[in-house]
């Protein structure tokens, strides 16, 4: 985040993952956002096809290669997700700092990765799936407007006033 970007109102999109969702953490996972004073403005559940997994991961393959590619689609279309899209100040940043490290075992306690999984690359790799990482979150802000705008339409995108606004923003 630069400092011309801090301090600004964003929208970001998080995914709470099949394993999050099979294992029942959605409404933990989610009052650690909520516990941070992001607002929900958008929310839905969906079981992700293999047109819509190729949209959402649409540079994957061309970043790291088919097998992690259909690794992640197997893993993402195994189960429904939750989506999610969170407003607040800085609320990309906030977001990964409060998901923390993409591999779960690198994840300091105290993040949703750190706190409910544990799955190293290694494992992944070993056992040849996916690494269950419980949950997806915007890494930018471009990332952001492009997935929200894939998992949302506008008018399922809100605007009102929290009880929490009136005191910190």
């Amino acid at each position: 985040m630069t400092e011309e970007t801090q301090g600004q109102v964003e929208r970001t999109l998080v995914l709470l993952k099949p394993d999050a969702v099979a294992r029942g953490l959605s409404g933990r996972v989610l009052q650690r956002f909520e516990d941070a004073a992001l607002k929900i403005v958008g929310t839905k559940m969906k079981w992700m096809d293999a047109e819509f997994t190729r949209r959402h991961y649409a540079d994957l393959e061309e970043r790291l290669g088919s097998e992690v590619y259909n690794l992640t689609a197997t893993f993402m279309q195994q189960g429904p997700v939750i989506a999610l899209v969170l407003e607040g100040y800085d609320a990309i940043a906030t977001v990964r700092k409060i998901v923390g490290s993409t591999y779960p075992d690198q994840a300091p306690a105290g993040t949703i990765r750190g706190d409910f999984s544990h799955m190293s690359r290694g494992a992944s790799v070993t056992v040849g799936k996916a690494v269950a990482n419980l949950i997806h979150a915007s890494g930018n802000r471009e990332e952001a407007a492009q997935e929200v705008e894939l998992w949302f339409a506008k008018d399922e995108l809100f605007d009102y006033k929290t009880l929490a606004e009136s005191y910190i923003y």
